[in-house]
């Protein structure tokens, strides 16, 4: 996979209102960063050493991959041509990165156009069990013209391999034997539950790389059958997050954006209480860029022992936040509330399309001002407008400035984020790539539900003996 690209379409991080002098007070210095240039360093030398081992087996995703990307493409030519919907089973790094990566790079009302128009089929993501939900989505399907892609490394996901019972039953009442031509196993290549179905039913596999966990997987087959059977240029999506590789190579924080970020983020979380991130993208193609983040940032970071067994509790929360829809629901408390909030801007540039305002109301002035102008130029001012109200009351912001969104850009931003969070483990001395506090909800809710297996017996025990609720807490 190349990592050659146009230069005008990297992707840039601004850093300008994270800085000391740029706000009226507080900020970052250059001593501070300065000061952290050789923990900076040991924390890009040990990502790069370790590349491609133990759970960085995504940073080698956009070269190791040819073989399975021309099978993805035939695959997904197959899907668009038998199918008229596409179907994601799972949650988590499975369900949000194509989700993100959809909204991004297709028509924001995709399943509304007419076939014709259409990239692919009709694309849903069920990443949730409501039993309202899965019971709308069969109302709203042709099961017997859809195709189902279940993702789980393990094939014990509740969550996923509960609605894969339900849709394989549904299939098998619609079309018999014929059902595992509607499915779609996305797993692990040896262990677990999914890849012992795939080869029992001869279900069409591809395989999660067991060096790279769900959040960080969305450019390997989980993210890229997907967004292939949609349409989108996931040659160019791997293209963008080379580059973004290239220019993540260096131990000097001033020419690695990603480890810039990371040390930034590392300033203000321990030295300044900058507990909250804010990811506000002003696209609501990138909407759920902001989502995707989210999981990356909190599960990856949100820990409570060092690498060394020492107790730390850290954690960034991150929170997302939409532009313009949220200055008029969150804005207030991001420019007067508490200074624990660093906020994040996504920044287009150039949008895929223009909006034309037309004249008119001339007897009011606050309205007719608008006319001849574009929706474009009233997106851009008022991320401007808010970003300067944040510098106004010394509220820390920064900006990821996207040339324009394509496939290319998104790659480059999902690689910086990743990086960004590697980096952050290796100066926080943490584990990056568990999830601790998510295996012990999952093993509570499975021994409640009845599971009987030996090794929930202990976590159902504790579960019978714990404090029961009492009656006057209950209004």
């Amino acid at each position: 996979m190349t990592n050659t690209i146009d230069t005008a379409q990297r992707i840039r991080l601004d850093v300008n209102h994270m800085m000391e002098g740029a706000l009226p007070s507080g900020g970052v210095s250059p001593r501070e960063i300065a000061s952290l240039s050789s923990r900076a360093g040991a924390a890009n030398a040990q990502v790069q050493k370790a590349r491609g081992t133990g759970w960085l087996g995504w940073t080698e995703l956009m070269y190791n991959q040819d073989a399975v990307l021309d099978d993805i493409e035939k695959t997904a030519a197959e899907i668009r041509a038998k199918f008229s919907a596409f179907v994601v089973l799972g949650i988590g790094g499975s369900a949000l990165g194509p989700i993100a990566v959809q909204q991004a790079l297709n028509h924001i009302r995709y399943n509304e156009l007419p076939d014709g128009r259409r990239g692919g089929p009709r694309f849903y993501v069920e990443d949730n069990i409501d039993p309202e939900r899965m019971n709308a989505l069969l109302d709203v399907i042709d099961i017997g013209k859809t195709c189902f892609n279940v993702i789980t490394k393990s094939g014990a996901t509740a969550e996923t391999m509960s609605q894969y019972l339900i849709l394989t039953e549904a299939l098998k009442a619609r079309v018999g034997d014929k059902w595992p031509e509607h499915v779609i196993a996305t797993t692990s290549a040896e262990k677990g539950n999914l890849i012992r179905l795939a080869r029992e039913y001869g279900l069409k596999t591809f395989i999660i790389p067991d060096s790279v966990g769900g959040r960080f997987s969305e450019l390997s087959p989980v993210g890229l059958l997907p967004a292939a059977v949609c349409g989108i240029d996931i040659r160019a999506m791997l293209s963008g997050a080379a580059d973004m590789d290239s220019r993540c190579r260096s131990d000097d924080p001033w020419q690695n954006p990603a480890l810039l970020e990371a040390v930034l983020q590392y300033i203000l979380m321990t030295q300044k209480g900058i507990n909250v991130h804010v990811v506000m993208p002003y696209a609501d193609s990138l909407k759920y860029m902001a989502d995707w983040f989210c999981q990356l940032w909190a599960e990856s970071l949100g820990k409570n022992l060092t690498r060394d067994g020492e107790t730390c509790h850290v954690g960034q929360t991150p929170t997302k936040s939409l532009g313009v829809t949220d200055q008029h629901s969150q804005l207030q408390l991001y420019t007067e509330g508490p200074y624990d909030k660093i906020v994040t801007f996504l920044k287009v540039e150039k949008f895929r399309s223009e909006c034309a305002i037309p004249h008119g109301c001339a007897e009011f002035p606050d309205v007719a001002f608008l006319g001849g102008k574009t929706l474009n130029q009233l997106i851009e001012a008022e991320r401007a407008g808010t970003e300067y109200a944040l510098v106004k009351q010394s509220r820390l912001n920064q900006t990821v400035i996207l040339p324009e969104v394509n496939a290319c850009t998104v790659g480059q931003l999902i690689f910086f984020f990743e990086m960004a969070t590697a980096y952050m483990g290796e100066l926080l001395n943490i584990d990056a790539f568990n999830q601790p506090g998510v295996e012990e909800s999952k093993i509570a809710s499975y021994a409640v539900l009845g599971n009987t297996a030996e090794k929930y017996a202990a976590k159902r025990l504790e579960m019978q003996n714990r404090p029961a609720s009492k009656a006057e807490y209950i209004l």
